[in-house]
């Protein structure tokens, strides 16, 4: 994140850059916000119903008066933040954000998680991670990610291994990040 701070100099304006402090409040939002315009664009074009669920909350107290949810508990744990239909296929999958230029470490993704992923895989699902690394996306398998993971002992998914057994998902123009261009490549072999 970079500001700009403009000076005064005599009858002209200078910009000086500096670096302010990177802010991780929102971490994960722009793939999120990527993959939320893209699935909004599949809704409008016919393409595919895909949503991002909800985090189940339970309420425990709310001020009528204002309409606000004063005090609320996280109910369940959450499994994996998108699902829906694809192609007549049942399709979930987890956005991911790597701020490691060398590697994906595997504490991304909890226990649960994973549990999830085996019982719908072992169902016939589509599932996959969406990985930002680098700046670039790539879509993980949901069974090359329980293979690395069977096979490793490491804590962390280094970057070539996206590079080599992963498909780049190319930014362009709408929508922005057409990921499922990538899941007809790796599911349904270009049809």
């Amino acid at each position: 994140m970079v500001s700009v701070i403009k000076l005064n100099y005599p009858l002209k304006t200078r910009a000086k850059y500096e670096k302010s402090v990177v802010d991780y409040r929102n971490r994960g939002m722009s793939l999120e916000s990527l993959i939320n315009r893209a699935n909004e664009y599949y809704l409008e074009e016919d393409v595919a119903v895909i949503y991002k669920k909800p985090t189940p909350i339970g309420i425990i107290d709310v001020d009528y008066s204002r309409n606000k949810i004063t005090n609320a508990y996280f109910k369940d744990k959450s499994t994996f933040d998108y699902n829906g239909i694809y192609r007549g296929k049942y399709i979930d999958f987890e956005a991911k954000e790597s701020h490691s230029k060398t590697s994906f470490p595997l504490s991304n993704i909890h226990k649960h998680q994973f549990t999830h992923l085996r019982q719908i895989l072992k169902h016939g699902a589509i599932s996959f991670l969406i990985v930002n690394i680098r700046n670039e996306y790539y879509l993980l398998k949901g069974e090359d990610l329980i293979d690395f993971i069977s096979s490793n002992t490491r804590k962390s998914i280094p970057y070539d291994f996206f590079r080599e057994n992963c498909v780049r998902i190319e930014e362009k123009l709408r929508p922005t990040l057409d990921y499922l261009k990538v899941v007809d490549v790796v599911y349904f072999k270009g049809e």
